[in-house]
């Protein structure tokens, strides 16, 4: 008798997906829209204020919600981090002070942080160990498109009805998601000791996938960055282009990998995923060619695509559900860390060489992370506890 894989689209995993589209909604409607609003009322510095102290506490948060999740569990956290993510909006415009908006901002980084570690290990508890390359490839379709749409919908939006009724839209969306959290079952395993985040970067198994994944997210900050300034003014079209075929490059070949890993394992994707980057890097350093502008970036973001979700799928497999957490918040330190240092070295290089000389080097500096790639290769570390084995074929 046959027996096919387990469902992947279960009951539980379309509540999670709702709840993420509110995340994703609140979190990327707002993402630009607040620093417009902060220089509107003080200028360019309160703007800046803004975003560093709303990704400031993302990274404090994420290294503590492994923590929270031990002690409160999954779906605790996960409401919290909506939370806090959604009620300080609607009272952003309440004033127009400086240390007001970064007050809230701050807050909101640590709803963010929170909801995006508890979250994503609960989400990756709801998916079938045979499936979680696909499973984790179809969160990223889900949490990728909301962010797509809301990012320039908030900015059109505020010069329309004004910033005060984007804000608090931007809220209720993180606040009603709160309603799906509720039907999810807390799979939070509290009967093992997790790893904690400092452990888990002292864990070679795990602090590999993430180098390699910090080397790209780097160059994933540099392209948002810095490529509509590289470009001629001239070829604005060409950059609009370009990271459309960036983002649904990353995204379909972030959907092959993880069918791809399911079947054959995610390990021996790494080292591909990697060197495509930074071929796709170093393609646009002629940032004056369109062709190559466009093609490059297509190279980074299927190389992008493919080491989202293998370094993760694979960090995944060498835990224990209890460690969900801190894989989760591992990855997404990788994530965010790597692109606010990718964009403030890439700035100082530039400066001195120009952006072709920069995008060069930015290609030769992620090959450093060829070394751990290859080890990772040549190691197959034990699994605490390894999946489920594959569903018997006969």
């Amino acid at each position: 008798m046959t027996t096919g894989p387990p469902p992947l689209l279960t009951r539980p995993l379309l509540l999670r997906f709702a709840s993420m589209v509110g995340a994703s909604l609140s979190f990327f409607l707002l993402l630009s829209v607040v620093p417009a609003y902060a220089a509107e009322r003080g200028g360019g510095g309160a703007a800046g204020l803004a975003t560093g102290s709303l990704m400031l506490a993302t990274v404090l948060g994420e290294l503590v919600t492994p923590r929270l999740v031990t002690r409160f569990g999954y779906r605790l956290t996960l409401i919290a981090g909506l939370f806090l993510l959604g009620a300080p909006a609607l009272v952003l415009t309440v004033s127009g002070q400086a240390a007001w908006i970064v007050a809230v901002c701050f807050v909101r980084g640590l709803g963010f942080a929170l909801t995006i570690v508890a979250g994503g290990a609960l989400t990756a508890s709801l998916i079938p160990d045979q499936r979680r390359g696909e499973g984790l490839a179809l969160v990223g379709v889900v949490s990728g498109v909301p962010s797509l749409v809301a990012l320039p919908l908030g900015l059109w939006l505020a010069g329309r009805i004004g910033y005060g009724p984007v804000a608090v839209t931007g809220g209720l969306a993180a606040l009603a998601a709160i309603v799906f959290v509720l039907g999810l079952p807390d799979r939070a395993d509290r009967t093992e000791q997790p790893l904690g985040v400092v452990r888990g970067l002292r864990t070679g198994a795990l602090l590999r996938p993430v180098l390699v994944f910090a080397a790209t997210a780097t160059a994933a900050g540099i392209m948002v960055t810095f490529l509509p300034l590289a470009v001629p003014s001239a070829s604005a079209g060409v950059v609009a282009a370009a990271l459309f075929v960036q983002t649904a490059a990353s995204t379909l070949t972030r959907w092959l990998a993880g069918r791809h890993g399911d079947r054959h394992g995610s390990a021996r994707l790494v080292l591909p995923g990697l060197l495509l980057s930074a071929a796709g890097v170093l393609a646009i350093a002629p940032t004056a060619n369109p062709v190559a502008v466009v093609a490059g970036t297509a190279l980074f973001g299927a190389g992008f695509g493919i080491t989202q979700n293998a370094t993760l799928a694979l960090m995944y497999t060498r835990v224990s559900t209890a460690s969900y957490g801190t894989v989760s918040a591992l990855w997404n330190l990788a994530y965010d860390g790597g692109m606010g240092v990718g964009a403030a070295g890439f700035g100082v290089t530039a400066g001195v060489t120009g952006y072709p000389w920069a995008f060069a080097l930015t290609a030769l500096l992620m090959l450093g992370a060829v070394a751990p790639a290859l080890r990772d290769r040549q190691v197959t570390p034990p699994s605490a506890h390894p999946p489920a084995p594959a569903a018997d074929p006969r």
